[in-house]
This record gives C-alpha cells, sequence and structure tokens, in this order.
C-alpha cells in the first residue's frame, strides 16, 4: 500500500489551485498566489533536511492506542515509561502506535491544546517523542478545529497582534446557525468581552475550546508549520481530529463542507510531497455516508476511522444477535487499494452513538442504554432540535461487555471479550487496540468521582510496577487478556488474507454466528473467520461454506486438527474459528 508522490513540476500549481478553490467566496488580505508562495517556500526549505521514514501497510500493521502517561513511574517522564514498556512488550505486535495528544493543554484529555508546537513538561520532551519513533511508527493528532481559551494563539488574539487577529471564529446577528449539526449539548455561540465590547465565539466542543477560523489562510499555513514539525520530530501518520467541523457557512449543517473536504486533500498533497509513505486519517464521528466520502477520490485520507462498529460489536455480544453486524459489513463497499478502514472497538473516548443511526433503530439503542447503563456505563449527549440524544456511551470496553441479559454474572466475560477482538482482527482494514484494552480495564469510578468528568472513566493511568506485577501472575485478569490478545495479533501478522486490502464477504450463517470470507490479494490464501457470537454451543455445518475439495483446511486457531473430515464444526460459547487453506 502506497501514496503517489506529487510531481514536484505541479506541486506549485496544486497547491494554487485548491487555495482558489477553499478560499473562492473570501475576502483575503493578499492574493492567493501569496498564500501559495509561502507555503512552497515551507516545503522547499523543509525538504532538505528531511531523513524520509518508511512504512509498509501489510496485514502486520497494527495501530496501539496509548496516553503519553498511560504508565506511570515517580519522577521519570511517562513517554520514556511509555517507551519501555513499548520496546519490551509491544513492539513485535503494533507496527503504529498512536500517542494521544501529547501538547500542553487545559482540559479534555489533551484535545484543548495551549500549545501546538511543544511537548507537555509533565510527559517529556520532543527528543521523547523522536526516540519513540525509532521504535514504532509514530501516529499524532494534529487537532484542527479548534484551541484552548487559555491558550498563545487566542492571548494573541484577544490583544489583535498580527496574523492572529482573525485567527478564531466569530459571528455577528446575521449569522443563521439553525441547521448547524451539534456534537455536544451546551451552548454553540459563547459571548467573550474584549476590544471593548461583547463577540460571539463559536465553540463546538467545550467553552474550554475555542473554533479556529480556517476563513484566514494564516490558519491553515499554521497548520501547515506544525505538519512539518512533526515529521521532522520522525511522525508518519496524522490522525486528522474532528476535520467535518472546520469551515462553517452561513445556514448550513457547517459540517462536511466542500472547503472541509479541499483542506484535508491539500494537507495530503502536502504530507505526500514530504513523505510518500506518510498517511493521512481522518476521524469524522459521523454517519456513515459521509464517513465514507473523507476517502475522496483516492485523493482525501488514506484511513477513515469505522466508527459504526464498536457500537455494533455492543450490541451483537449484548443481545446475541449478529443481524445488524451482519446486515451492515454487508452493505460495506471496499475500500481501494491504498485507502482502508481503520478499526477499532474501543478508544480513549465514549463509544460513540452517532454512527448507528441508521442501523441501529430506536426501539434498540434504548434496550442497549439500558443494558450499559447496568454495566456501570454513564452518557454524554448533543443537541437535536433542542432535546438531548445520546452521543456516547462512556464505559470501558470490558465493563461494557462484562454483563447480559443471557449472561447476568458474566460467566462468559473474558470469551466474550476476546471474541469481539477476533472479530476486530478479522475484518477488512487496519485494526487499532487502545491501550487499556490489552487488560481488560475496568471504569475508573474514582477519576470520575474525582473530575466528574464521565470520559475519565476510559481513561485509567497505570502505575508500571503495578501493572508489571499483574502481567507476571499466569491467573491475574490483565495477563489473561493481555496474552490471549497478543497471541491472535501474532497469529494474524503471518496471514495474507488479513491485508487491509484483501477481498471480503460476509457470511450468511444465521444470527448467531458471525463470520466473514477473506482472499489474499494473489488469490492463494482463503481465510473464513466465524464467531459464535452467543452463551450456547452452536453447530456450525460447514456445506454452508465454500471449502474447495482439493485443498486441506485447518482452523489457525488450533492448527493440528484437519477439518476435511467434518460435515458439522461445533462452536463453544464465544469462539472462533479461522479456517484456512495455509498453515503458518
Amino acid at each position: 500500500m502506497k501514496n503517489i508522490k506529487p510531481n514536484f513540476k505541479k506541486i506549485d500549481h496544486l497547491i494554487n489551485e485548491k487555495l482558489k478553490f477553499i478560499y473562492r467566496d473570501e475576502k483575503v488580505e493578499f492574493s492567493i498566489k501569496h498564500y501559495s508562495e509561502i507555503i512552497l517556500d515551507l516545503l522547499q526549505k523543509f525538504q532538505k533536511n528531511y531523513k524520509l521514514k518508511s512504512i509498509t501497510v501489510s496485514e502486520k500493521t497494527t495501530v496501539l492506542i496509548s496516553y503519553g502517561d498511560n504508565l506511570k513511574v515517580k519522577n521519570k517522564a511517562p513517554l520514556k515509561v511509555l517507551k519501555k514498556f513499548f520496546e519490551k512488550n509491544l513492539k513485535n505486535y503494533f507496527e503504529i502506535l498512536h500517542v494521544l495528544p501529547f501538547y500542553p493543554s487545559s482540559s479534555d484529555g489533551g484535545f484543548s491544546v495551549t500549545d501546538h508546537k511543544n511537548v507537555n513538561k509533565d510527559l517529556g520532551t520532543w527528543h521523547d517523542i523522536r526516540s519513540l519513533s525509532n521504535h514504532a511508527s509514530i501516529m499524532v493528532d494534529l487537532i484542527l478545529n479548534h484551541s484552548s481559551i487559555k491558550g498563545k494563539w487566542f492571548n494573541s488574539f484577544i490583544k489583535e497582534k498580527q496574523d492572529y487577529k482573525n485567527f478564531f471564529f466569530t459571528i455577528d446577528d446575521n449569522f443563521d446557525f439553525s441547521k448547524v449539526i451539534r456534537p455536544r449539548d451546551h451552548k454553540l455561540i459563547q459571548i467573550y468581552n474584549y476590544k471593548k465590547k461583547n463577540n460571539k465565539l463559536w465553540c463546538t466542543f467545550s467553552h474550554d475550546q475555542i473554533d479556529l477560523n480556517f476563513k484566514d489562510p494564516l490558519v491553515l499555513i499554521e497548520f501547515i508549520e506544525i505538519v512539518l514539525l512533526l515529521l521532522s520530530k520522525g511522525v508518519i501518520t496524522f490522525r486528522l481530529d474532528a476535520v467535518a467541523f472546520i469551515w462553517k457557512k452561513n445556514g448550513t449543517s457547517c459540517v462536511n463542507l466542500s472547503e472541509t473536504h479541499e483542506i484535508v486533500k491539500l494537507l495530503r498533497l502536502i504530507v505526500n510531497y514530504i513523505n510518500p509513505h506518510a498517511l493521512v486519517v481522518t476521524e469524522t464521528n459521523l454517519p456513515r455516508k459521509e464517513n465514507l466520502s473523507y476517502f475522496g477520490n483516492n485523493d482525501e485520507a488514506n484511513w477513515i476511522y469505522n466508527f459504526p462498529l464498536p457500537p455494533l460489536i455492543l450490541y451483537t455480544f449484548l443481545f446475541e444477535d449478529s443481524s445488524k453486524i451482519s446486515g451492515w459489513s454487508k452493505s460495506m463497499p471496499p475500500a481501494q487499494i491504498n485507502n482502508a478502514y481503520l478499526n477499532f472497538i474501543a478508544s480513549h473516548d465514549g463509544i460513540g452513538m452517532r454512527p448507528a443511526e441508521g442501523i441501529l433503530d430506536n426501539i434498540i439503542l434504548d434496550k442497549l442504554f439500558k443494558r450499559l447503563k447496568k454495566n456501570g456505563g454513564k452518557f454524554s449527549f448533543r443537541k437535536v432540535e433542542s432535546k438531548n440524544k445520546v452521543y456516547e456511551a462512556n464505559i470501558t470496553l470490558f465493563d461494557a461487555l462484562k454483563r447480559t441479559d443471557f449472561d447476568k454474572d458474566g460467566i462468559f466475560a473474558v470469551e466474550r471479550y476476546i471474541a469481539a477482538h477476533s472479530i476486530l482482527l478479522a475484518l477488512e482494514g487496519v485494526p487499532a487496540i487502545y491501550f487499556n484494552s490489552l487488560f481488560g480495564t475496568s471504569n475508573d469510578q474514582k477519576a470520575f468521582i474525582k473530575t466528574g468528568i464521565k470520559r475519565n472513566i476510559n481513561r485509567f493511568k497505570w502505575d508500571f510496577s503495578d501493572l508489571s506485577k499483574k502481567l507476571k501472575n499466569k491467573n491475574s485478569l490483565e495477563n489473561i487478556i493481555y496474552s490471549k490478545i497478543l497471541k491472535i495479533i501474532s497469529l494474524r501478522q503471518k496471514q495474507i488474507a488479513f491485508h487491509p486490502n484483501a477481498t471480503q464477504y460476509t457470511l450468511t450463517l444465521g444470527n448467531k454466528l458471525f463470520g466473514v470470507w477473506r482472499q489474499s490479494i494473489d488469490r492463494s490464501q482463503n481465510i473464513f473467520a466465524i464467531t459464535n457470537i452467543s452463551s450456547v454451543v452452536r453447530e456450525l455445518k460447514l456445506s454452508k461454506i465454500n471449502l474447495f475439495e482439493n485443498q486441506l483446511w485447518f482452523d489457525l486457531l488450533k492448527p493440528d486438527e484437519s477439518l476435511n473430515n467434518l460435515k458439522i464444526l461445533k462452536l463453544k460459547p464465544f469462539q472462533t474459528v479461522w479456517i484456512s487453506n495455509k498453515k503458518d
């Protein structure tokens, strides 16, 4: 999977044309050519000193999502601790390490940035980021939509310093925001007093996070400088956080506007001009059609987050019904070569529910919310026509799946949890696993009670020695889950049928089994990845899947047993089989 490096002779023209489109309706201070020349000058100067880093995306590619301080040791920089743990325990299983925002920040788990060009001193230094990049391909967040009210940019803005006087998005009384799609339930427009008058500023996500004004080209240029800085520190993958909201237009939904897509295309163009191996990932927590649009014509995101998967996994296992995930999987278009879905079932945030719209109806969602509440979950809301609607469930994945209406005592908690990850690791695309998911971490109620922040339930920070002790204990829950997940990842890495762009076909096996057929790009390997999503033994008639008679078939998870002479395969509760015509 490779990007195409832009033609050097055309880069000036391409940048100029994209800027013309983005700012076609705006009055900007200087000519488009002026801004184009600034960007080109930045690229030419930077490229002279850049040492190319590369990555080849394949079945070996798995992403680990981690905060810089997910592990702590007293008086030691957390980024150094993370490096030590990753190098010792995880580098053979994860090619990409997504280090969540490590910039100085005032709130929102690092996403309310006060200084986009520095590292939070409580975490470490740029040297630590560079050092991490020597052990993994580093993915970082480019937090485009907003910046902290306590940050350097906002301070310069209210003082009307040159280059910053239009940096944040303000509106007048004539701006119609009645159609705006809201991801939160607070007031969208906040009044701030400066310049000796009341000013209306746009706050998509919180009162501490003021939306930036991309209608000023200097904002875009500032982020291009940040991209170049991150490339110089060894970063190779860029996650465009909340990118769908960055452009606002009077009387529209202010989400997914054409200017937004063109900015993503421009960033992709610039990133690949410097490094054709670098990747752009869009984080757009939206319904499927809008989310898919960020692939563009293979000229926007390399990867898009597969947001419907987490709520569908929850519904599938909590109610032992695979009909919804099977129907969704059948309707998903295959990604083009050089594009991929980024599959995940847990992250640093809550489990988003908006992507389930149109897949799970309101009756099902209400049923799901009741079960999650019993499992210790909280809920965050967004505004829809002046009413609150669940935006995300705040709960760890392990606790979300721990007990069900069919298994009220959680007898199969571990089996169910591993089964969910087995599906994640079998689907078309690149799998991503949250650090805390590796250990079956439970809800951090102490952090929630202390801060009142619901998302902190799912952001537990480990003491390095405590976690190390648990992993040395073969009987600990943490070690059992950690060992099982890593074993499946290790097996997956050897199967070319699990390449992100390998063919996928969803099997029709009834609503108690879920399965996909994967075929390698060269057609030499076939894998039938099938999971019993129920708490009772289920029979799989092998005649329902196409096991070619002239080949030997094995379950990769139990490779010593040939399946050729079997007509019926009995699957234990939450058992997964990877039936393949090739062993390791």
